[in-house]
């Protein structure tokens, strides 16, 4: 296990270097000056040099991407440009929000593709195999803007049973959650279905069955804890996509969490805050992916972390 961990920690290292290099590099080639959207229309060449000159856009690429690895190591994030002040302040005062809205996002999208796959393989190739299908495809094709529009109308327009947006209650997280497990079920459901077929024909299912076993005995307490081994580690992906594609919904439905803050941060020009969140969601894909690879073992003994 510590072989493991160590293994596994030096590789995230590698890859958070990696991804923060990429983000700074293509935020540095960017045509948009943010010096431009600090000083204003109306500032004077001397002006816009002088304020470079105090943020450090002045030097070389690889000397400022150094600096700020510098800042990283101590848990520095820099200093946004136009909020003028910590962007790891700024990040931890939206967090909490943007977690909350996560976890129900994943709680809902697990919900509704696990027991779409479910249903989907002990039915396979019937009408509703093909129309849960269906709903699982447009899941993971409708773009998220559209999804949440529609989400609000129905349910909050039409219907009127949710608010229209905020942040407050359980009622105002029921929207833009549902809205992220339906655009995420879609993933589940695929990936469930094809492991239930598959386990549906082992020989130990057969066994079952031979013995007498109700049906939905064999499919509860043998078939659905080994096909449902793969979809544990798409669980720590999911953590960090939701804690960097949550923008748009938490644009739709006035959500304050980082997603937002991050939406307003690419507006502005504001690089600090948006290698931040970059570098905020890479290190909650890894830390999701090492403790999906940690969870699996407990519930398939028969994986060994010594051979990963």
């Amino acid at each position: 296990m510590a072989r493991f961990l160590l293994r596994r920690l030096a590789h995230s290292l590698a890859i958070l270097l990696g991804i923060t290099f990429i983000t700074y590099a293509l935020l540095y080639l960017l045509p948009a000056d943010p010096v431009q959207q600090i000083a204003g229309r109306n500032a004077t060449p001397d002006m816009l040099a002088g304020i470079r000159h105090q943020l450090g856009l002045d030097q070389p690429f690889w000397l400022q991407y150094l600096h700020y690895v510098g800042r990283l190591l101590h848990g520095d994030l820099g200093h946004s440009y136009v909020e003028r002040t910590d962007v790891s302040l700024l990040l931890m005062a939206r967090l909490w929000p943007s977690v909350q809205l996560m976890i129900w996002g994943i709680v809902c999208e697990i919900a509704i593709g696990i027991s779409v796959g479910v249903l989907s393989a002990l039915r396979r190739g019937s009408s509703l195999d093909r129309a849960l299908m269906m709903f699982s495809f447009v899941g993971v094709s409708a773009p998220q803007f559209i999804a949440a529009m529609i989400v609000l109308y129905l349910f909050a327009i039409r219907l009127g049973w949710f608010p229209i947006g905020g942040y407050g209650g359980a009622s105002h997280l029921v929207l833009p959650a549902l809205t992220l497990g339906v655009l995420g079920s879609g993933w589940y459901a695929r990936m469930m279905r094809s492991s239930m077929i598959e386990v549906l024909h082992q020989d130990f299912v057969r066994t079952a069955r031979a013995k007498g076993l109700t049906r939905w005995r064999v499919v509860f307490r043998h078939v659905l804890p080994n096909a449902v081994l793969p979809v544990i580690p798409m669980i720590g992906m999911d953590i960090g996509y939701f804690m960097s594609g949550l923008v748009v919904v938490e644009s739709v439905f006035g959500w304050p969490g980082v997603g937002q803050l991050t939406w307003q941060a690419i507006q502005q020009v504001d690089t600090p805050i948006i290698v931040g969140m970059t570098t905020l969601s890479a290190v909650a894909i890894l830390l999701g992916n090492l403790v999906a690879d940690l969870v699996v073992p407990y519930v398939d003994p028969r994986i060994n972390l010594s051979h990963h």
